[in-house]
């Protein structure tokens, strides 16, 4: 049986709270907003508005690394350790600060910048319950400048325990797959080679985290829904995985926002298992598409 006295702080945060911190310099406020279709769409956003004090990242540049050519690493590869602390002291981030993500999406991207803290070890990051347009509906400052942190000194370690690698992802006791059913299912595929899913996987897409009104569902919620998908597999033992490892995040925060352990990421997710686990003619190799969605 699990343990559920090993509880962690919400990941979530309303916008009222962040409120009272504008302008405190040991808050660091990350925009986060991406559009996987349009490269451009997160810094434009940013321009016209964005949260006061708020720094900016990009997705394919800041939260990922270089694709490689024989797609291992997925569609969005996981920066390197020295990347990862470099960005973060370029974002005015060290162990003093609080770090709040937000995006557009109810905090799909904004969870890709929680999980790469989390993974460097920093624990004081949340998302923003409701992102952008809570924000906005709340009727709260906006800025349309350019914003700079100082740079601090960040010492974070990698948790490489957290991640799983193309060549355990079969062991897995409980593999998550967070996609839409559609994808899961292998009825559609609308950005990798194959459709359908990693073999043993069990389908939880992300969206489930939230309420019709794009908010968090509460841990009261949540937690149920995930003991009951976990079974016997203890948190810390889920995998967890999408189509290139950054919806997935949702569901580790989500576990998280239930006051579970921390699951685990298949970083390269679908996009690098696609690539790499078919065969020659293009036909789907150790692929499935035919569990249950639950």
């Amino acid at each position: 049986m699990m343990n559920l006295m090993s509880t962690y702080p919400d990941p979530v945060l309303d916008v009222n709270s962040l409120a009272t911190h504008l302008g405190d310099p040991s808050w660091a406020i990350v925009d986060c907003r991406a559009d996987l279709t349009n490269v451009n769409y997160g810094f434009k956003a940013y321009e016209h508005a964005h949260i006061p004090g708020a720094v900016h990242v990009d997705l394919e540049v800041d939260l990922s690394s270089k694709k490689t050519a024989s797609g291992a690493g997925g569609r969005h590869p996981l920066p390197t350790p020295e990347q990862l602390s470099d960005l973060f002291s370029r974002l005015g981030i060290d162990d003093r600060v609080q770090v709040v993500a937000y995006d557009d999406t109810s905090g799909h991207y904004a969870a890709r910048l929680w999980w790469m803290l989390r993974f460097m070890g920093h624990r004081a990051v949340a998302v923003l319950d409701g992102g952008w347009s809570a924000w906005i509906q709340a009727g709260m400052p906006v800025s349309a400048e350019t914003e700079y942190r100082a740079p601090r000194l960040f010492k974070g370690h990698p948790r490489w325990d957290r991640v799983v690698t193309i060549d355990e992802v079969l062991t897995a006791q409980k593999l998550v797959d967070g996609r839409a059913p559609e994808r899961y299912r292998g009825e559609i595929e609308p950005i990798d080679p194959v459709a359908g899913h990693i073999p043993g996987a069990i389908n939880r897409p992300y969206g489930l985290n939230w309420g019709q009104d794009g908010r968090w569902r509460s841990r009261e919620e949540l937690l149920p829904d995930f003991l009951e998908m976990l079974g016997e597999t203890s948190p810390e033992n889920a995998v967890y995985y999408c189509g290139s490892g950054v919806s997935a995040c949702v569901n580790l925060v989500g576990a998280a926002r239930a006051g579970l352990p921390e699951g685990r990421l298949y970083v390269g997710s679908w996009s690098e298992w696609s690539r790499l686990r078919t065969n020659a003619s293009g036909k789907p190799g150790e692929v499935s598409d035919d569990k249950p969605v639950v």
